[in-house]
């Protein structure tokens, strides 16, 4: 298993935080969001990684050259990253897409114990990591499952009536699922609009035609650092997992 993290972007809605820094090298806790997931990814027995750069990737080089421990972790620039959407640093990582790998948006932070559960699930194919909750904002990527994990929909513009779920980020590819998905990717950005569209789109496509599965991880804690007011919230998880008060894990 290996990871590929999305983390390309400047994250303009931060403001003055990200005006010369990428969202990735924020700090939570004293450790940075993406030391942060490497050491969630070493911590579950994850030892290869590669980081998708693209904004002031100069800081993140830099910052990845002072890691001690592992994973071992290897960079891809995205050079399209001001004028493409996520979709674009899957593109120029498409030949990491293979055998067993997950896909992580590097502004996801996850505990511990809900990466342990991601991993322990084996589910063949292509499984989106979601949660629940009473209600949907129009930020939230959200998703239609049936009754049996089956992913039908997913994306921020869905209609409400059927929505019972929502992506937190974390992608994972087993068997003939990472070919799956990279096919897909190549196709389109190939099309006219390949350059706007966010890569859950194109699983929204495959699971038209394909079966797209769902883990529901309820319960476990995680944060999306996207706004100003996440800082906050995203740090308080921080310092309760720092002191080993993972709630899913209690």
């Amino acid at each position: 298993m290996k990871a590929i993290i999305l983390s390309a972007g400047q994250g303009s809605r931060l403001g003055p935080r990200t005006a010369d820094k990428p969202k990735c090298l924020i700090e939570f806790g004293g450790r940075t969001l993406l030391d942060r997931q490497l050491d969630t990814l070493a911590a579950n027995g994850v030892d290869e990684a590669i980081v998708v750069t693209g904004f002031r990737d100069d800081q993140v080089q830099a910052a990845l050259s002072r890691r001690a421990g592992g994973p071992r972790v290897r960079t891809i620039y995205n050079p399209f990253y001001k004028v493409a959407d996520n979709l674009g640093s899957l593109f120029v990582a498409r030949d990491e897409l293979d055998g067993e790998c997950l896909v992580w948006n590097g502004d996801t932070l996850v505990s511990d114990a809900l990466m342990g559960r991601v991993l322990a699930n084996r589910r063949a194919g292509i499984c989106v990591t979601v949660d629940r909750k009473d209600a949907y904002d129009d930020d939230d990527m959200k998703v239609v499952t049936d009754g049996e994990g089956r992913l039908h929909a997913i994306g921020k513009r869905l209609p409400s009536g059927n929505i019972n779920a929502e992506s937190i980020g974390l992608l994972a590819f087993r068997e003939h699922g990472a070919a799956l998905f990279r096919n897909a990717v190549e196709a389109a950005m190939r099309t006219p609009e390949g350059t706007t569209i966010w890569y859950l789109r194109v699983i929204h496509t495959l699971a038209q035609k394909h079966d797209v599965w769902t883990l529901d991880i309820a319960g476990h804690e995680w944060g999306e650092v996207d706004f100003p007011e996440d800082i906050d919230v995203a740090e308080a998880l921080a310092q309760r997992w720092d002191l080993g008060q993972d709630v899913a894990a209690a």
